[in-house]
């Protein structure tokens, strides 16, 4: 699993006008899950329109959701940073 992979597949769930997936895996070379399950640690900054009107778990679950079973074994962990463009105003430069 990539970086990559997983910005493809969020781009095309959820066409966000901005996102950055960030692959954190090695700094968590010897974690006992990552030894386990084999899967890594990503962290994803998302903004996309699809996230409004919604909580936070509401767009955590649109996230999982576009992930599919990557979640169950190819990602060990991931980080969200989810919210729309007016949300963000000022924070990111899209």
């Amino acid at each position: 699993m990539s970086a990559e992979q997983i910005q493809n597949l969020l781009t095309d769930a959820l066409t966000p006008d901005f996102i950055k997936v960030t692959d954190n895996t090695q700094a968590h070379a010897g974690h006992a899950g990552i030894q386990q399950s084999g899967g890594g640690h990503f962290h994803v900054v998302i903004i996309a329109q699809a996230f409004a009107g919604k909580s936070l778990v509401q767009r955590h679950q649109l996230v999982y959701k576009a992930l599919g079973d990557l979640m169950k074994q190819q990602i060990h962990a991931l980080g969200i940073e989810a919210s729309t463009v007016q949300e963000n105003k000022g924070k990111i430069q899209l």
